[in-house]
């Protein structure tokens, strides 16, 4: 029988969000004024929101204010009000808040890995459940890489910055997660037959997927086999663009996989 989704490389994830933590702080630390205030490509949100909101995510993880988005029925409306809150803040502050609150949640996180207390499952919104210690490191390098990447280089046309194995499989270990929940929670018709996710390239892997979530991968068949490259699922794995759009490629029963693919957006 396939085993669900085999537990978090913490050790490695704890590392990813030094790194990315680092990368945010060397990019906004170049930017002019008016980039500052740019619209970034997160709709309604302008680069400065954007920091904030990873600045207010980073600080939910330790303080009490973090019990409202665990049990928030929408997260995206979680994370809008604090960035509403925010929006008025200088630019100073929301640096400060951001390079304070990511030091601190980064400290937090190597002393939780270390414990039982990493394994606890906890609520995120309508995400569903997930062990503590793969929410704190897998949420977080997720918000680092994805808006940094693809909402904030690219919309001031500045080169997105490099990325590496380690970084990338942190990013890639959070979204099959949630992607997991989501399936679980909203099964796609057909999925009992199972499909293989392949994502090719730096961090990358093979993952399968039928009407109870995410499988890791075994010797069982699949009736359909979706690969791509790694460094493109967090684009069109968040549908900022479509997978139609992008280098996805499909073997196998075309029709399950468009119905797969199209339910796949990760928050």
């Amino acid at each position: 029988m396939s085993k669900r989704l085999p537990p978090a490389d913490l050790p490695n994830m704890a590392a990813a969000l030094r790194a990315e933590r680092a990368e945010m702080l060397n990019f906004t630390s170049g930017l002019t004024d008016d980039e500052w205030t740019a619209p970034s490509a997160a709709a309604g949100w302008r680069v400065a929101d954007v920091v904030a909101h990873i600045g207010a995510t980073a600080r939910s993880f330790y303080m009490p204010s973090g019990i409202r988005t665990t049990f928030a029925a929408s997260l995206e409306q979680a994370n809008e009000d604090p960035v509403g809150r925010r929006r008025n803040w200088s630019r100073a502050k929301v640096m400060a808040e951001y390079e304070g609150a990511s030091r601190r949640a980064t400290t937090i996180l190597d002393v939780v890995r270390r414990t039982p207390a990493a394994r606890l499952r906890v609520p995120l919104a309508e995400l569903g459940r997930f062990p503590l210690g793969l929410l704190m490191a897998g949420a977080l390098v997720f918000d680092h890489h994805t808006h940094l990447r693809h909402d904030m280089a690219p919309a001031l046309g500045r080169p997105a910055p490099p990325t590496d194995a380690d970084r990338m499989r942190a990013v890639l270990t959070w979204m099959i997660a949630v992607l997991s929940n989501q399936v679980a929670q909203a099964p796609v018709a057909g999925l009992d037959a199972r499909v293989a996710l392949t994502l090719t390239g730096p961090g990358g892997g093979t993952w399968w997927f039928d009407e109870a979530g995410g499988l890791a991968p075994s010797d069982g068949k699949v009736a359909a086999h979706v690969t791509a490259p790694a460094l493109t699922f967090p684009d069109w794995g968040t549908q900022r663009s479509s997978w139609r759009d992008s280098d996805v490629t499909v073997t196998g029963d075309a029709e399950l996989a468009a119905r797969f693919l199209d339910v796949v957006n990760v928050i």
